[in-house]
């Protein structure tokens, strides 16, 4: 997945992780992959908790932060999609899934429900017997 996104030239102004291990590995392992060097965090509020501490975390980030990634865990993070996303549903976010939603806003604080629409949404399984050529590069390093 970090090579999907190395390949299109994607990295967020910051990185928000829950604390939990797993996920902060996915954090670092990411990291390395996409060759970020910014801000990472590793947050006791995006482990297992509601849609709506998810929501607030988002809202409090600095307006100067134009794209961020949040790595945690369902079923909570495919609820917060469901709630940000407006004209689409997702039954359930994979592991290691990625999905990049555009908001039209000028602040984190004007983030309001159904005011996202999706940009892409990746996962392992759709490479699982096609890999681009340009990703396989990128594997081989």
């Amino acid at each position: 997945m970090g090579s999907y996104l190395l390949l299109k030239g994607i990295k967020p102004d910051l990185i928000l992780s829950s604390c939990a291990l797993r996920a902060q590995e996915t954090a670092d392992g990411l990291s390395d992959i996409i060759e970020f060097t910014g801000t990472k965090h590793y947050l006791q509020e995006l482990y297992l908790r509601p849609v709506e501490t998810l929501k607030e975390v988002i809202t409090l980030q600095d307006d100067s932060c134009e794209s961020l990634f949040l790595i945690g865990h369902n079923p909570q993070l495919t609820d917060l999609v469901n709630h940000l996303v407006k004209d689409e549903h997702v039954s359930k976010l994979p592991t290691l899934g990625i999905i990049a939603i555009n908001f039209d806003i000028e602040q984190w604080s004007d983030l309001e429900e159904r005011s996202g629409s999706i940009d892409f949404f990746i996962y392992p399984k759709q490479f699982h017997y096609y890999m681009p050529q340009q990703i396989r590069a990128i594997l081989k390093r």
